[in-house]
């Protein structure tokens, strides 16, 4: 049906990968791209598909991205890279007439901060190109803003409190380690804290607020309320939202690694001189903490992400809790990874297949929950990430 170019071979492109290959009536032709060849031809070898192709490309040079588009011309490009890099992604895509659709928001490289202005800043530019941009086709980014929509169009007649909760309740058997890109994971969870209520955004410290949550099969955890960066379009697409929130599970001894790597300076993003040479702590630190890819053969339990909603429907006030559970062994068995990179790599691939068959296609920059739920809802099932409904229960919140 179309050919899709994946820039990305981290944990999450391995995902995106495996399911695109196991759909070729849909993804007739592949693509894997990334800085490191030998990385794509691995996963490509692990995968012993026969229309997948591999590539090596600096995802920051946008000359560079452009010609290989335009080699192989693909009716999209998923873009599983490095945040940083979205923005000349796009502007590769806008230069070769070529559609796009990415998991993460925009963040600057010397700027621990992501917001989608400089994204939505594009879509005029896709407007006038006749192409379509997704934005932040992952799970949370992702399937929280397509949970959210589907609750909207057949739940509730307004929808006025949400909170997203994100529960990883697995064990990696690693002292401290990160379950994606660690400059990006560290940047994002020692952010201030960020959440709309009556109109206006409110910030709070870094961890200040949490409470301990049930999350299904798994049990009381405490969760943490953080800024996450689909907050920002659900409460412009969905304005009858009083108040929402985004809550991530910490465990002790990683709030205590995080704080201690804080501390001493191993998070900060400024270059500073290291024996005549110019590092960044961060990067730094990346290099030599377990590599988020690597961590699905030994790790354990399970993820639980959702939407905990109130609203009214028929006059009447009504609770309503959307989630999915995600075990790390059965990811790693069908893919190679943990259930981090499998739930934001599904959501990915199933995003592609929406714009290829026309379900998902608009000129313009989109975010997910702007698009008809439900064809996602019903692939979400299909593809390996049932999700399950309580009506009528106890959010947990005031």
């Amino acid at each position: 049906m179309g050919k899709v170019l994946i820039i990305g071979a981290g944990g999450v492109g391995t995902v995106v990968a495996h399911k695109m290959a196991e759909l070729p009536e849909i993804f007739s032709e592949i693509m894997l791209a990334s800085r490191t060849k030998s990385k794509c031809d691995a996963i490509a070898a692990r995968i012993g598909c026969n229309n997948m192709v591999t590539a090596q490309v600096n995802a920051d040079d946008v000359p560079q991205l452009v010609r290989l588009i335009n080699s192989f011309k693909p009716d999209l490009v998923v873009n599983v890279a490095l945040p940083y890099q979205d923005l000349t992604i796009m502007d590769a895509c806008l230069e070769s007439g070529v559609s796009y659709l990415d998991t993460a928001n925009y963040e600057p490289l010397d700027e621990a901060k992501f917001e989608y202005k400089w994204q939505w800043a594009y879509r005029e530019k896709f407007e006038k190109a006749g192409l379509t941009a997704i934005l932040g086709c992952g799970f949370d980014p992702g399937v929280s803003g397509i949970y959210t929509a589907y609750a909207a169009k057949h739940h509730f007649d307004e929808i006025q409190y949400l909170d997203i909760v994100d529960c990883n309740a697995g064990n990696h058997g690693k002292a401290f380690a990160t379950n994606f890109n660690p400059e990006i994971n560290i940047r994002e969870v020692t952010q201030k804290g960020k959440y709309w209520e009556n109109g206006a955004w409110v910030w709070t410290e870094p961890h200040e607020i949490h409470q301990p949550l049930s999350y299904p099969r798994i049990g009381e955890k405490e969760s943490y309320l953080i800024y996450h960066e689909e907050l920002e379009s659900l409460v412009i697409n969905f304005p009858t939202l009083k108040r929402a929130r985004f809550w991530m599970t910490f465990g002790l001894e990683y709030l205590t690694h995080l704080r201690v790597i804080q501390n001493i300076g191993m998070a900060g993003i400024v270059p500073i001189l290291y024996e005549g040479k110019e590092i960044v702590p961060i990067q730094f630190l990346k290099a030599v903490l377990p590599k988020p890819e690597e961590l699905g053969v030994n790790y354990t339990g399970e993820t639980s992400i959702g939407c905990r909603i109130k609203g009214i429907k028929d006059g009447k006030e009504k609770t309503y809790y959307i989630y999915n559970n995600c075990s790390h062994e059965a990811a790693y068995a069908e893919t190679g990874t943990q259930a981090i990179s499998f739930t934001t790599g599904v959501p990915a691939m199933i995003g592609a297949k929406m714009f290829l068959e026309g379900k998902w296609k608009s000129p313009g920059v989109f975010n997910v929950e702007e698009f008809d739920p439900d064809p996602f809802m019903k692939d979400l099932n299909l593809y390996g990430l049932p999700w399950y409904e309580l009506t009528d229960v106890n959010l947990e919140f005031d």
